[in-house]
């Protein structure tokens, strides 16, 4: 198989179409002719982290396999919503997109033929994909949807396309498996094992058909009448899946009579009909709140709240109050001196004396001056201007803030109280909508017994159809006890004879494929580990198909030990040894391919496994993976390089040819 051209419109992150070549190219001319090889098969595909890279191999997935593209299996629901996921979202000319479409053009040799196949692959938002398939420029007519993709699964298994079209970092899940499915899956199909499994299968179907021939007559009454009632219970079951529908349907129709009911309900005010009451409630408890707040604001109102009420004329009486506090002071200051300026006189009574005490006194009463004369418009104590002071600063302050929290809360009581007045005014009597709650309330009693009949069917169904099962048991057991009877015919035994044969081939087949798997793994291992893990080597069971890696000195490694890189290198190497073995020509579609692996083993893995990995090798990488060194080293193996460049304005991306270090790009968002 070798793809030729990618086709996207519409498709994640591009909007519009893009059409890609993806054609490998001839090698390169030298003076002295070709450069040693035939071709150059890698495209490389460079764009920062959310251009689109991604979106390269999910669309070849796609196109391919459609539903089964996806990890996990998806109902018919779950794939239109994933597909309408992929329509592209971004913003620009032509509004937002409702359609995308893939169309994938590969060559493919069946019998020495080779043919051009495309895959066309479209749909629109919230509508199933349309597939079509044409040969050689001719669409093939007479495939429809699921014949297309059956004959697309027949060219490209989807659990071979698994190995070769995949994401480098989660490959190594290969690696992780110790159970060996996955590899047990890959050997089967890619080595053609499944085939023998097949045959066995088709050849046990022809002897139970011959073996029923040879039967005896009252045998054969016993397995008519078991298959007879195996058919029975087959159709009661369909019947009663069908009446399960039925019931199914009804109770569609009841919830959207139920729902016309509330929506009438809610027009002619059934929705405050139900509030009523609680709304009385609620305004009953608010007006019992407003009489409360209302007699705290009154009691804060007899208490100390004035005071906080009149701020600039509490400051004035406070500068007053300690004005009169220090006149007092001076004038008591001056009685005191002066009655003992007297009693000097009296007890020294000289000239000096007096002059000294006629100075003292003069000198006083130019320092006291105006306040000596002053008048006490209060005239109060020192315990008075206390109290006073602590009212103002302490008793007023608490008073307002609990005056302010009061008249907040009734505000907003006030406008409740209101509120829920207009909404007891919305609600209509009761009688008005009572009619209406009633036929609810029946539709809902409906709905219930139709539920319950709806399961009840179900079960039943259920029920028959392990009857069925249980009658073709039985119509099997009768079958192998007595298939002895049908030796006789010679056909029947050279069918047997077949499957023992078959069984022996299978075996010899298995053991020689995994001797030949073993080596191509230790030969690729070989070119892509570091130096220092040249050592180990592999082991593949032929019966569980577990991989056991064993070092110089033949002590299992565990897989688990390995590091994120080292589990990439044995992962990619199992691939490799896996296409060698087959023999199967498959382009390798490999996205973010370094992202795990340390310097060595990106050395080792782009020099040594890229440029041999298939005929056509497709990488998907950012600019820190394959950078300037690796881009030079494999110059001579790169057919066609893009790069993917990402416009934040429009949420879109483009494709241009080149990459990276050739022209400026933009940073992805």
């Amino acid at each position: 198989m070798l793809i030729t051209k990618l086709t996207l419109n519409n498709f994640r992150v591009f909007r519009g179409e893009h059409e890609i070549d993806l054609r490998p190219a001839p090698a390169r001319l030298s003076k002295n002719g070709p450069i040693e090889g035939t071709e150059r098969p890698i495209i490389l595909f460079g764009g920062l982290n959310g251009a689109g890279k991604t979106s390269i191999l999910t669309a070849v997935r796609l196109a391919l396999f459609g539903r089964q593209s996806f990890s996990q299996a998806l109902s018919n629901g779950e794939y239109i919503e994933a597909l309408s996921e992929l329509i592209h979202k971004g913003v620009g000319h032509g509004g937002v997109q409702d359609n995308a479409s893939i169309e994938l053009e590969f060559k493919y040799s069946q019998n020495g033929e080779e043919s051009t196949y495309k895959v066309i692959r479209g749909w629109k938002r919230g509508k199933k994909d349309n597939l079509c398939l044409e040969k050689d420029g001719v669409q093939i007519p007479e495939l429809n949807y699921e014949q297309c993709q059956g004959f697309l699964n027949e060219l490209i298994p989807t659990g071979i396309a698994d190995l070769f079209f995949f994401d480098g970092e989660k490959i190594a899940e290969l690696a992780e498996d110790e159970s060996g499915s996955i590899l047990k899956t890959a050997v089967r199909r890619l080595l053609g094992l499944d085939v023998i499994a097949k045959l066995k299968s088709d050849l046990n179907i022809f002897l139970k058909k011959q073996g029923f021939s040879a039967l005896s007559q009252s045998l054969k009454e016993e397995m008519n009448s078991l298959d007879e009632q195996r058919i029975s219970h087959e159709r009661n079951a369909e019947k009663l899946r069908g009446e399960a529908d039925i019931v199914a349907a009804q109770i569609e129709l009841t919830s959207h009579d139920i729902l016309s009911l509330e929506n009438k309900l809610s027009q002619s005010g059934g929705a405050w009909a139900k509030t009523r009451e609680d709304e009385q409630h609620k305004v009953d408890s608010l007006l019992k709140e407003k009489v409360e707040l209302e007699k705290q604001i009154r009691m804060e109102m007899e208490t100390s709240l004035p005071f906080a009420l009149a701020p600039n004329a509490m400051k004035r009486l406070q500068t007053q109050i300690q004005q009169e506090q220090q006149i007092k002071k001076k004038q008591n200051f001056g009685n005191e001196l002066d009655s003992f300026l007297e009693t000097l006189r009296s007890k020294y009574p000289s000239f000096d004396t007096e002059m000294a005490q006629s100075a003292i006194a003069d000198s006083f009463k130019a320092h006291v001056g105006e306040f000596d004369s002053a008048e006490l418009l209060l005239d109060i104590s020192d315990r008075q201007a206390n109290t006073i002071d602590y009212q103002l600063f302490n008793l007023s302050q608490e008073s307002f803030s609990r005056f302010d929290e009061a008249r907040v809360r009734l505000q907003k009581v006030v406008e409740e109280i209101d509120n829920a007045s207009t909404n007891i005014a919305r609600a209509p009597d009761q009688e008005q909508v009572q009619v209406l709650f009633s036929d609810v309330r029946a539709l809902d009693k409906k709905k219930e017994k139709l539920i319950i009949e709806y399961h009840t069917l179900l079960e039943e169904s259920k029920r028959e159809l392990r009857q069925a099962l249980e009658k073709a048991r039985q119509i099997q057991k009768l079958h192998d006890k007595h298939k002895d009877q049908s030796n006789k015919d010679h056909s029947v035994i050279n069918a047997q004879n077949s499957i023992l044969l078959l069984e022996k081939f299978g075996e010899q087949l298995t053991k020689a494929r995994v001797n030949q798997l073993e080596k191509e793994f230790v030969q690729s291992y070989k070119k892509l580990a570091r130096k220092d893990d040249l050592q180990l080597s592999a082991s593949i069971n032929p019966a569980s198909f577990d991989v056991e890696l064993v070092d110089e000195h033949g002590i299992k490694i565990s897989r688990k030990a390995m590091s994120a890189g080292e589990k990439q290198i044995y992962a990619i190497s199992i691939l490799e040894a896996l296409g060698r073995t087959s023999g199967r020509k498959l382009p390798i579609i490999i996205d973010t391919p370094l992202g795990r692996l340390d310097s060595h083993h990106r050395d080792k893995l782009v020099e040594n496994y890229f440029p041999t990995a298939s005929h056509q090798v497709v990488i998907l990488s950012t600019d820190t993976e394959i950078d300037r060194h690796y881009t030079k080293l494999i110059q001579d193996d790169i057919a066609r390089t893009y790069e993917i460049c990402f416009d934040g304005r429009t949420k879109s991306s483009t494709l241009k040819k080149g990459y990276f270090w050739r022209e400026p790009t933009k940073e992805a968002v």
